[in-house]
C-alpha cells in the first residue's frame, strides 16, 4: 500500500490507520470529480495506441508525408508509436493504482503533477484524434479490416479474459452481499437503522453497477459469432489461389526504389509484375521518379543545392542521368523501411552506383523476364513542353521497346481511345469506377486502395469478373486478408516476406471455429460458476465464524458497552 500510495499521490511515508467500516472509497469531492478525467485519458491513449499499431501498414507513407513537411527523413511513425505506448502505459498505471487503493479502502489523492500530466494527455490525444478524423479517416477502415481478420481470435481471447475477470468481480459482489447481510441483521437504534438502510441501498446499487455490465458483456460474447464476419473463416476448398505480386517501385527493401537494381531484385523474388512512377524530363525523356523533387532519393543537394526544390520534370535528361540514386539507400544510417535486413557488401556496392533509369530501361527488363508493367504517369506542369503530348510520347516509347503489348497494364485515364488505336494489345486498368463505367470503357481490371476491401470485400466487382489489384500491402495479416477475400494481385514493398507465405494467416474453417466457440462457452461458464461458488462458500464460512464470535460477545455488559460506543459515534 505504501508503494501504491507513493506512486499515485507521491506520499511515500507509511501510514497506519484503521480501514473504514463501509466498502466505499473514502475520497474528497475533488478527487471523485477528477477520476473520470483519468479514465478518459486512459481510454483515449489506449484507443490511439491500438489504432496506430493496427495501421502499421501505413508507417512508410506517414514517414514520407512528414518528410515532405520537415525535409528530414526519420521513422516518425515509430516515434509516435513510442509516445502513444508511454502515454497508454502511464494512464493505465494510474487507473490500476487508483482501483487498488479504492479496493483497499484507502483515500484517493492524485498528486497535482499527475493531474497536469493527465490533462496534457487528454489534450494531446484529442488533437491526434481530431487529425485522424479530419485528414486520415481511411485509417479507421484499416481498423475495421484488422478486426475482420482478428475477430474470431479476439472473441475467443475475450471469453478467456472474462473468466480471469470473474474472480475479482465475484469476490467484490459476494463481499458486498455479506456486508449488506451483516448490516441488515444488526439491531441498533432507529436513527442508526435509517442510516444503515441508506447504506444498504448504496451497496445494492454497487452490486448492480458491477455485476450487470459483467453479465451483459459475458452474454454478448457468448452470442457475438452470430453477428461477426471474417473472410478468413471459410471452407478450405473455397480458398482462392494465392494473389500475384507487383513490386512497388521494384523491391524497395532490397534495392533503391525505382532503380534497375530494385526491379531486378523484384524479378529475382518472383514478382508477377513491376510497378513504377513515370515523369517526363524537359527534353521529353520519360524517366522513373516518385517524388516531385529529387531531394530524398538522389544526391542533388551535393551537386546543385540551389535547385534541389525544383520539380523533377524541369531538368534535362543529360543532368538527371548524372545524379546518383543509390547512396541514400546504401550509406544512410536511417533506412527507408524499419526492420530492413542488412545489405551484403556486394549489394551495398551495387546500390551505391545506381542512377535514375529511363522508362525504356524498365521495359527492357520486363520484356526479357516476361513481366507485366504498371505505372503512374505524372502529368507535366503547365509550362512543360510535353504538357499536351506526354501520353503519345510514352506510348511511342513503349512501342519502340518491342515489349509484348499484353504485358503493359495501362493505368492513365487520359486519351484511352488514342492508346487503344495505337496499342490495341495494352490491358487497360481503371480505378474504383462503377461497373457500368468499366463496362462502357471496356476495362476488365481495377487498381484500388486496399482499404476498399472494407466495403463488402469488392464482391460486386468479383461477380462482374473484374480482375482486382490492391495497393499497398506490406503486412502479412493484410496479405492474408486479401488472399481470403479472393483478390487477384497486390502491390507490395515487402515481396521478399510475403512470397514465403504459403497459407493465409489466421485462417480457420467454420466447423473448427464453431467447435472452439461452443467449447469455450461451456468451459468458461463452468469456471465462472465454480469461481463464484468457491468464493461464496469461503465467505459463508467466514461469516459463520464471525457470527459465532459476535454471539459470544453479545452479553448484556458487552451490549451496553457497544451501544454506548454507538451513541458516542452519533454525537460526533
Amino acid at each position: 500500500m505504501t508503494f501504491l500510495n507513493g506512486c499515485y499521490s507521491c506520499k511515500w511515508e507509511a501510514q497506519r490507520r484503521e480501514k473504514p467500516r463501509r466498502p466505499l472509497c473514502c475520497c474528497s469531492l475533488r478527487e471523485r470529480i477528477f477520476y473520470p478525467w483519468l479514465i478518459m485519458s486512459f481510454f483515449l491513449s489506449v484507443i490511439l495506441l491500438f489504432t496506430w499499431v493496427e495501421t502499421s501498414n501505413e508507417y512508410n507513407g506517414f514517414d514520407w508525408v512528414v518528410f515532405l513537411g520537415s525535409r528530414i527523413w526519420f521513422f516518425w511513425s515509430l516515434v509516435l508509436l513510442s509516445i502513444l505506448g508511454i502515454l497508454a502505459a502511464y494512464t493505465t498505471m494510474l487507473v490500476v493504482f487508483g482501483f487498488l487503493l479504492c479496493w483497499e479502502k484507502n483515500e484517493l489523492y492524485l498528486h497535482w503533477y499527475h493531474k497536469i500530466m493527465v490533462l496534457i494527455v487528454i489534450l494531446f490525444c484529442s488533437f491526434l484524434m481530431w487529425i485522424l478524423l479530419t485528414f486520415w479517416r481511411e485509417r479507421w477502415l484499416t481498423i475495421g479490416l484488422s478486426l475482420q481478420v482478428f475477430a474470431p481470435y479476439i472473441h475467443l481471447s475475450s471469453i478467456s479474459a472474462m473468466v480471469l475477470l470473474s474472480w475479482p468481480v465475484a469476490f467484490y459482489l459476494i463481499h458486498l452481499e455479506g456486508e449488506a447481510r451483516m448490516r441488515r441483521n444488526q439491531d441498533t437504534s432507529e436513527r442508526r437503522r435509517n442510516k444503515w438502510c441508506n447504506m444498504l441501498t448504496k451497496l445494492r446499487v454497487l452490486q448492480v453497477v458491477v455485476g450487470l455490465p459483467f453479465l451483459l458483456i459475458l452474454l454478448c460474447l457468448y452470442v457475438v459469432p452470430f453477428g461477426t464476419y471474417s473472410p478468413c473463416v471459410q471452407e478450405k476448398d473455397k480458398l482462392a489461389p494465392k494473389p500475384d505480386f507487383f513490386g512497388h517501385r521494384g523491391a524497395p527493401m532490397l534495392g533503391p526504389e525505382n532503380t534497375i537494381m530494385s526491379f531486378e531484385k523484384a524479378v529475382e523474388q518472383g514478382a508477377h509484375g513491376l510497378e513504377s512512377d513515370v515523369q517526363i524530363s524537359l527534353d521529353e525523356v520519360p524517366f522513373l521518379m516518385h517524388d516531385y523533387d529529387l531531394r530524398r532519393t538522389t544526391n542533388i543537394l551535393e551537386v546543385m543545392p540551389n535547385a534541389s526544390d525544383e520539380q523533377s520534370s524541369f531538368f534535362y535528361w543529360d543532368f538527371l542521368s548524372t545524379l546518383n540514386a543509390g547512396k541514400w539507400f546504401a550509406d544512410s544510417w536511417i533506412k527507408p523501411f524499419f526492420g530492413m535486413k542488412p545489405l551484403s557488401e556486394a549489394d551495398r556496392e551495387r546500390a551505391r552506383s545506381q542512377k535514375i533509369p529511363k522508362l525504356s530501361e524498365l521495359l527492357q527488363i520486363a520484356r526479357k523476364a516476361k513481366k507485366m508493367v504498371i505505372f503512374d504517369l505524372y502529368t507535366p506542369p503547365h509550362s512543360h513542353p510535353s504538357r499536351s503530348s506526354y501520353i503519345r510520347l510514352v506510348v511511342s516509347v513503349i512501342l519502340d521497346s518491342k515489349i509484348e503489348q499484353h504485358l503493359i497494364i495501362w493505368l492513365p485515364g487520359s486519351e484511352r481511345d488514342y492508346v487503344r488505336s495505337k496499342a490495341p494489345g495494352f490491358q487497360h486498368i481503371g480505378r474504383l469506377f462503377t461497373i457500368e463505367r468499366l463496362t462502357k470503357e471496356k476495362i476488365t481490371r481495377i487498381n484500388v486502395d486496399y482499404k476498399n476491401l472494407f466495403y463488402d470485400g469488392l464482391k460486386e466487382y468479383k461477380a462482374a469478373n473484374i480482375t482486382i489489384n490492391i495497393y499497398l500491402v506490406n503486412e502479412p495479416w493484410l496479405f492474408s486478408l486479401a488472399w481470403c477475400s479472393s483478390i487477384h494481385s497486390v502491390t507490395t514493398d515487402n515481396i521478399q516476406v510475403l512470397k514465403e507465405i504459403n497459407h493465409p494467416y489466421y485462417f480457420m474453417t467454420p466447423d473448427f471455429y464453431m467447435f472452439m466457440w461452443i467449447f469455450l462457452d461451456i468451459i468458461s461458464a463452468v469456471f465462472i460458476v465454480a469461481i463464484f461458488y468457491s468464493i461464496w462458500l469461503r465467505e459463508s464460512r467466514s461469516e459463520k465464524i464471525l457470527q459465532g464470535i459476535t454471539s459470544y460477545t453479545e452479553t448484556p455488559s458487552v451490549r451496553s458497552l457497544h451501544e454506548e460506543v454507538l451513541r458516542v459515534e452519533e454525537t460526533r
